[in-house]
């Protein structure tokens, strides 16, 4: 009776170890098989990180390139704004429009005009398209400052004026 109980215990202990080593098996390929789900995410998100590094590498170069060509612009600009503020500087125009309105009216409409041209032309526009009659550039005297061409010289501007819509 003995061996049986013997017998026995030995029958349960390794029924145990069978069934602990089992119960390792699967928990362990169950785990395995988390882990795997878990690297296939890691190297997706990996992958993207890469990709937005490599983007934001490429963004910041080229707000790099564009930020360079800003600034010369930026220079250019202050350097007209700084050309203009000296012509003005030079100007009395009080003297002028004492001495001959009409003269300095035609020099301004002229200048005007050719602002507005660059504008029209700088943002998409016609800039060859007639202006109005009141911005005509060779308005009143003729002018040596001025180099548009219009053919409409009418200053008057007490008189109401419409025209078409260009």
């Amino acid at each position: 009776m003995l061996r049986l109980y013997a017998l026995i215990i030995i029958l349960a202990v390794l029924g145990g170890v069978g069934y602990g080593a089992f119960w390792y098996y699967k928990d362990t390929q169950a785990r395995i098989a988390t882990l795997r789900e878990n690297n296939a995410k890691l190297e997706v998100a990996v992958q993207t990180a890469q990709a937005s590094v490599e983007k934001m590498q490429a963004d910041v170069q080229r707000l790099g390139e564009l930020n360079t060509q800003l600034s010369k612009d930026l220079q250019k600009a202050e350097e007209y704004g700084d050309a203009l503020r000296g012509k003005l500087a030079k100007l009395d125009l009080v003297r002028d429009a004492l001495k001959d309105a009409k003269d300095l009216e035609g020099r301004m409409n002229g200048a005007s005009a050719k602002l507005w041209r660059e504008i029209i032309g700088a943002t998409g526009g016609d800039s060859n398209r007639n202006l109005p009659g009141w911005l005509q550039p060779n308005a009143g005297k003729a002018s040596s400052n001025s180099t548009d061409d219009n053919v409409n010289t009418d200053t008057n501007s007490s008189k109401t004026k419409t025209s078409p819509a260009q």
